[in-house]
């Protein structure tokens, strides 16, 4: 018979704990191995719909500077604005100062930036689509004992430890959005709108930092449908609205643009976004082409898949994320689900190695002749920091940060992979099949 979902999370549960007691012991399961797909099917296919394809550029209208922010100082201003804060932000190539006496002139120096943007004083001058960042794959879905689990850590916390772009799947529930994953029977995060206003508030006490969401629309609903739900948050005080539609990987500002003027909240939805009815909500695909979906092939190809059918030339004229985070599938009763390979977290999230984030980052380097705008991954925090390094890297920065969150959950214990011992997965299924 076919079991319901919820059972077949428990019974997840109890096989993968009994086998990997820690993020350390190596689950094979069906004879895979360490290199090549893992198996050769997915419980699902990647979500398609509409894509948006456009013969020439829109001109967006011109919008005024946001409230708060204040023309400041004296001399030549290579910027337009500055935000008016308690304590002075000095960005690279702000100003220069000219004083000219009889005899010579005296250009001062050029002010060093030391407040960094996204973490580094380095990102502040360097355009928006020419940075790579961290994102969070499925951040919301934190639920304890969730096969659907993505992360461990709660949506403020993984701000704070450096990741940049949170993206999850939404679902109407009773009219309203909620965080789902696939199917809100399997995992519901809740509506949308608490998880928006965490974020809003980080943003909110955060002024150098620029924060980038994917909102997926998997009920293929019209986004006007999502809108006041997202400005009941506060977040559009925030969110970026390009000059142009669609942007192309030169057309987007530098972080301190960005930071200057306020818009630092990049918001994105996969299908059925409007830039014309509502020029917030970026259309994704146009400016931001995905390697493959839910991967179960650990050599990870660095190839478009979606939107479909681009071209090398439009491939290499916007930017691109990576996907890579690990899934299996697994068989149970004649119920297939795929899940996140946790056993493989600590070579996926790896800076070097066969599969490794590290390993990915290269070659799609050398395929497409720069780096993914964002590396997405499943549970950031295993490797304690490696998946930071690699974007490093990638940028040629250095990683001296402390990852990751030490918040306790689930209990009293800290969230980390395979923590459960066997006899709790044990306890936990023979409690459910008492109730059957």
């Amino acid at each position: 018979m076919m079991l319901p979902v919820r059972l077949l999370c428990f019974v997840y549960i109890f096989i993968t704990t009994a086998s990997a007691q820690s993020s350390d012991s190596l689950l094979l399961l069906s004879g895979s191995s360490l290199t090549g797909p893992i198996t050769g099917s997915s419980e699902a296919t990647s979500p398609t719909g509409s894509y948006a394809s456009y013969s020439s550029t829109i001109t967006a209208s011109t919008t005024s500077i946001s409230d708060g922010v204040t023309v400041v100082g004296t001399g030549t201003v290579n910027v337009t604005s500055y935000i008016s804060l308690s304590s002075q932000i000095i960005l690279q190539g702000s100003s220069t100062t000219n004083a000219t006496n009889a005899t010579q002139t005296i250009i001062s120096p050029q002010p060093t930036n030391k407040t960094p943007c996204n973490n580094y004083p380095e990102f502040c001058s360097r355009q928006y689509s020419n940075i790579t960042e961290v994102s969070a794959h499925n951040s919301p879905f934190v639920i304890p004992n969730n096969v659907a689990s993505n992360q461990h850590w709660p949506v403020t916390t993984q701000l704070d430890d450096g990741i940049r772009l949170l993206q999850a799947q939404m679902h109407f529930v009773n009219g309203t959005p909620h965080f789902c994953h696939t199917s809100c029977s399997l995992l519901d995060a809740g509506p949308i709108t608490t998880w928006l206003t965490q974020v809003y508030e980080w943003v909110a006490t955060h002024p150098y930092d620029v924060v980038t969401l994917i909102l997926e629309n998997g009920d293929y609903a019209p986004v006007t449908n999502y809108v006041p739900f997202i400005e009941s948050t506060g977040l559009t005080k925030y969110t970026y609205i390009p000059p142009k539609i669609p942007m192309s990987l030169e057309d987007w500002p530098t972080l301190e643009t960005m930071i200057l003027t306020g818009k630092r909240v990049v918001l994105f939805m996969d299908y059925n976004a409007n830039q014309v009815a509502v020029p917030w909500i970026l259309d994704e695909f146009s400016q931001l082409w995905e390697t493959p979906f839910d991967q179960t092939d650990r050599t990870f190809p660095c190839t478009p898949q979606r939107p479909p059918n681009l071209s090398p030339e439009q491939a290499k004229s916007r930017m691109y994320m990576t996907n890579h985070n690990l899934n299996y599938e697994i068989n149970l009763l004649g119920n297939a689900i795929l899940v996140p390979y946790i056993p493989y977290l600590k070579f996926t999230n790896n800076i070097t190695g066969p599969g490794s984030l590290g390993g990915n980052v290269e070659n799609c380097t050398r395929e497409w002749g720069f780096p993914p705008r964002f590396l997405d991954v499943d549970f950031y925090d295993v490797g304690n920091g490696s998946v930071f390094e690699v974007a490093a890297r990638a940028n040629g920065v250095v990683y001296n940060r402390t990852c990751c969150g030490a918040v306790k959950s689930w209990g009293e214990r800290e969230r980390r992979p395979g923590s459960f011992t066997w006899q709790v997965g044990a306890a936990m299924l023979v409690a459910l099949l008492m109730m059957l």
